[in-house]
């Protein structure tokens, strides 16, 4: 019985929720999820858009978004091949929660501390 609570306990180590936290929580996750928004993007598009992303960090965070359902990948039978990301219906689902935290931040960017974190 208490492995179950735990279960649904974003807190306790078993948790299925707590790796969707950790995924959601990353900052190219969120951004690549906000910047597909409009609609399916190729890979420089998006590395244009996420200024300051590698293209090796880029990569490794569209492969967690689609190993996790959140992107579909499509590859085109082009020369050269043309590769395009874009959301799932679960991706979807992410953007008003990550549009929640985005307004958030804006109301709030002037009330933190000059310094950065741990300085």
């Amino acid at each position: 019985m208490a492995e179950r609570a735990h279960r649904h306990d974003i807190y306790g180590l078993l948790c299925p929720g707590r790796a969707v936290f950790e995924l959601l929580a990353n900052k190219w996750t969120g951004l690549a999820i906000t910047a597909l928004a409009g609609g399916p993007r190729r890979f420089g598009e998006l590395r244009r858009k996420l200024e300051g992303v590698s293209p090796k960090v880029l990569t490794q965070t569209l492969r967690r978004l689609e190993d996790n359902g959140l992107v579909v990948r499509t590859i085109y039978p082009e020369v050269p091949p043309r590769v395009e990301y874009e959301l799932t219906e679960l991706g979807r689902g992410a953007l008003e929660p990550l549009a929640h935290l985005r307004t958030w931040i804006r109301a709030n960017t002037g009330r933190f501390a000059s310094e950065g974190p741990g300085e």
